[in-house]
């Protein structure tokens, strides 16, 4: 890269060897020197430009895959919280089937047991009933 601005102080370009140890020749050689640094400082801001942008285009990168995974891990998101949704939805349909279930197994135990009351009621009823009788024919006879 050339140095932008710096014009030589000679016409034709450098000043000729011999005119170097003249007070011209002096001018001339420091003006040289600062061309030379000049054009030094402009190398390494060129370099140090180009540094920034290879770092840029590095996080660009970087930035770019870490938007793929939040786009991929969004997406899983919206899944699992339709899943969530759907089972939470199957669990209570599911638990007010078990309640209902218990309140049924319940109330049939309750009439069982009445049933089983009943019956050995009757059985009681029906024995002092046969004994009677058997009392009865006994004298009848």
């Amino acid at each position: 890269l050339k140095l932008i601005g710096f014009k030589s102080a000679f016409p034709r370009g450098d000043p000729p060897r011999a005119a170097w140890g003249s007070p011209r020749g002096l001018l001339a050689q420091a003006m040289a020197s600062q061309g030379a640094t000049l054009q030094n400082y402009n190398n390494e801001l060129v370099k140090s430009i180009e540094d920034l942008r290879e770092k840029r285009e590095e996080v660009n990168r970087q930035i770019l895959a870490e938007e793929e995974d939040k786009a991929r891990i969004q997406k899983e998101l919206s899944i699992l919280t339709d899943r969530l949704s759907k089972l939470n939805e199957s669990l209570v349909r599911k638990t007010q089937a078990r309640n209902e279930y218990g309140k049924t197994i319940q109330e049939t135990e309750a009439a069982y047991m009445k049933i089983l009351e009943s019956s050995q009621t009757l059985l009681h009823v029906l024995k002092r009933e046969t004994v009677n009788l058997s009392k009865k024919k006994g004298s009848a006879e």
